[in-house]
């Protein structure tokens, strides 16, 4: 039986993928408590970085803040896994960390970054509402143009 965020994911069109593996040597998540930190996810689809190169040049901020809300999911995955298969278990969304690829003049980081902040309250409600720290960096990982990461609280 599906819980009721497993509902709003489907009402919202998403489907969660499979999990991926690492990249090197990290885990995907560590549970401490009621916390789950989660690994910097990319705006992987079937395994490859959909959105690469630097925002505000190679990609738009519009692209980027779509690129967000996808390592957003890649981070649902986690969580959800995290919590033995029940997002429900979600108290609430703690922080969310933003990467965003850019070029040293880019100034509209925040702006990318809301495509994760705005799925994370569509999905999780009032509980999705969030610390946040966005960053610009020269780059990331597989060239991907943004990394998200997240801290939760779980029941």
């Amino acid at each position: 039986m599906a819980g009721r965020i497993d509902a709003k994911l489907a009402e919202l069109g998403i489907v969660l993928p499979p999990p991926t593996k690492p990249v090197a040597n990290y885990l995907p998540y560590v549970v401490a408590g009621d916390l789950v930190v989660i690994s910097g996810q990319l705006p992987l689809i079937d395994g490859t970085v959909a959105w690469t190169g630097k925002v505000g040049s190679a990609v738009s901020v519009e692209d980027a803040a779509t690129a967000c809300q996808r390592a957003f999911v890649n981070l649902l995955v986690h969580l959800k896994a995290a919590c033995g298969g029940d997002l429900d278990r979600v108290v609430q969304v703690i922080r969310l960390g933003g990467f965003i690829a850019a070029p040293p003049d880019f100034t509209q980081h925040a702006v990318a970054m809301n495509g994760a902040s705005d799925l994370s309250v569509a999905v999780f409600g009032d509980a999705g509402r969030h610390a946040r720290t966005t960053i610009g960096v020269a780059s990331l990982p597989l060239d991907a143009s943004v990394e998200v990461e997240g801290m939760f609280r779980i029941a």
